[in-house]
């Protein structure tokens, strides 16, 4: 019995080559059609890449709107709990907003990995991952404080324009020129020539070229953002200032001087100690903003509101012909450990916080002055701080110079003796009088206490710990100590727990400002432990009592050892 052969150019209908499902041209590759595994996921890896990269650039062009990595990771900094958060500051330190944007950016890739591999049997299971992506990347944008529902759907469509784009086009690629619709198999054909080992299949070739192409693409894409993003106007804007317009000259001439002196004294010229004033690129940096708000000031306004008489708004030019005020303040963060680098102190200038809170009239129940940031970050003090005397600005300089962008331009709040987590909102967008039931800022909730008053500190800056010094010279021993708001009056250092040694102090900036001081010691031979205490004004010495930063500020003596050699 003959059988009869379907020709060449005819459909092969057999069961073994039946479209899945019964379902024809379902979209299914057949297992000689399919993509390689290794090829799909770098399909989708170079996919995840462009729709990040796309997504990145949309919104910098639409700055200070957030690309969909930064969105996210600030999503996730807004939601996350305590213990994510303290596990992040354990393990990485410092870096740990760089390692969190690093982060997103893995996770997203290994989606789009693992998209590419399930696109093997379903390019549509891939697209539909990639546009899942994007709404999450749209909800993210559009949520953000300096984020809008209409961007956010530009950026995510792009986004997720480029993300499928480039899946459908590697896709093609890698299962040959036929496989053009959404992972159709091309028709089999009988008289095919097979390539050689030696000879990769015209697909392959394909696919590794287009994948050049692709990471190429991805790569300008995301330098191109970052080139963007860095020629803010807010960048331009600031060094167009002439700050040195309404410098209050006399306040500032007297501080030069001092400084000046300092530096030049016996006290400051230690080498090691931290100078008097430190430089604003020196200045420690600790926000919870992954990218620093570019913030036009030509656009900018302050508004104080609520539990007011008047709500009052200010311009940036308003605030700046105001500032005539320069003081001297020393800052620190709540999660500065004992002997840790988180502290500073700067010249700052602006306008007195007292004066704009009587313009807009404070009514007698407002128990709490909350301040939020461009980016949505927020916090919240005692009203009477502002009222009590101490130092409280709405500063718009730091060091002679408008504030550095990373420190808060073009308005940023100093208050003298509180932490930073309590009072120092930089890139300040509003300030509204409230109760201290009515609102928490954003580390109370977190575990933080409400109150965050500076504990008086001490530092040993030299010698370091560990340090190995000649036995029978002469050793100074120096540093700074700081009760920001009550100001320091002695400083004691002690070596193996003998007598005290009050040390000499330098120049005096002001109550608000640290104080330098030094210490001279013979050093003899052996292990020996230095600790040092500090007493303030009001003739309270610091507790030697160890406590953590957490919840309101660490405490203890400063304590070293040295090797006398």
């Amino acid at each position: 019995m003959t059988t009869t052969q379907p020709p060449n150019d005819a459909p092969n209908d057999s069961p073994e080559n039946a479209p899945e499902n019964g379902e024809p041209n379902s979209g299914a590759a057949s297992a000689t059609d399919r993509p390689g595994l290794g090829q799909s996921a770098v399909a989708g890896l170079l996919a995840a890449g462009s729709a990040l990269a796309a997504g990145e650039l949309a919104g910098s062009l639409a700055a200070p709107v957030p690309g969909p990595v930064i969105g996210v990771a600030n999503r996730v900094i807004d939601l996350a709990p305590q213990w994510f958060v303290e596990f992040g500051k354990s393990v990485f330190g410092l870096a740990d907003k760089p390692a969190l944007v690093l982060g997103t950016i893995i996770v997203s890739l290994v989606f789009g990995t693992a998209l590419g591999v399930a696109s093997r049997r379903r390019a549509a299971i891939g697209m539909g991952g990639i546009a899942a992506f994007g709404l999450v990347g749209l909800i993210a944008i559009g949520t953000d404080a300096q984020g809008s529902w209409i961007a956010a759907i530009v950026v995510s469509t792009v986004a997720v324009a480029a993300g499928i784009g480039a899946l459908r086009l590697l896709i093609a690629a890698n299962v040959g020129e036929a496989t053009v619709q959404s992972g159709l198999r091309p028709p089999t054909n009988s008289t095919s020539t097979v390539p050689s080992p030696a000879d990769p299949p015209v697909s392959r070739r394909s696919f590794l070229n287009w994948a050049g192409v692709v990471g190429a693409t991805v790569a300008v894409a995301a330098v191109g953002s970052r080139q963007i993003r860095s020629r803010s106007s807010a960048a331009q804007a600031r060094d167009a200032i002439d700050f040195t317009a309404t410098t209050a000259d006399s306040a500032s001439t007297e501080i030069e001087t001092v400084v000046s002196r300092a530096a030049s004294g016996p006290v400051g010229s230690t080498p090691g100690i931290t100078p008097l004033v430190v430089p604003s690129n020196d200045f420690y940096l600790i926000d919870t903003a992954l990218t620093t708000p570019q913030v036009d000031p030509n656009n900018w306004s302050l508004t104080i509101r609520g539990l007011v008489d008047n709500e009052t708004t200010y311009t940036y030019d308003e605030l700046l012909d105001r500032s005539d005020t320069i003081a001297p303040v020393t800052l620190s963060c709540v999660s500065n450990e004992v002997g840790g680098d988180l502290v500073g102190n700067a010249i700052w200038r602006g306008v007195p916080l007292v004066d704009l809170l009587e313009e807009a009239g404070v009514k007698p129940e407002a128990t709490q002055i909350a301040s939020r940031s461009v980016d949505g970050w927020s916090c919240g003090f005692p009203t009477e701080a502002a009222f009590d005397g101490r130092t409280a600005l709405v500063a718009v300089g730091m060091n002679d110079e408008p504030l550095p962008l990373k420190h808060g331009f073009p308005a940023r709040l100093v208050v003298s003796g509180l932490y930073g987590y309590v009072s120092a909102t930089k890139w300040l967008a509003e300030i509204e009088l409230t109760t201290l039931d009515d609102f928490d800022g954003y580390w109370i909730p977190r575990g933080w206490s409400k109150l965050g008053p500076v504990k008086t500190q001490s530092r040993i800056d030299t010698p370091g710990n560990g340090q190995q010094i000649e036995a029978g010279s002469e050793l100074a021993i120096a540093g700074v100590a700081w009760a920001p708001s009550t100001g320091i009056a002695k400083v004691e250092v002690r070596i193996d727990e003998n007598d005290w040694m009050e040390a000499d102090l330098g120049e005096s900036l002001g109550p608000d400002a640290w104080r330098q001081w030094v210490v001279g010691w013979e050093a003899t031979e052996g292990q020996h432990i230095v600790e040092v205490r500090a007493t303030d004004e009001s003739g309270e010495t610091q507790t030697p009592d160890f406590a953590p930063p957490a919840p309101d500020g660490a405490s203890g003596w400063h304590r070293i050892r040295v090797m006398g050699v």
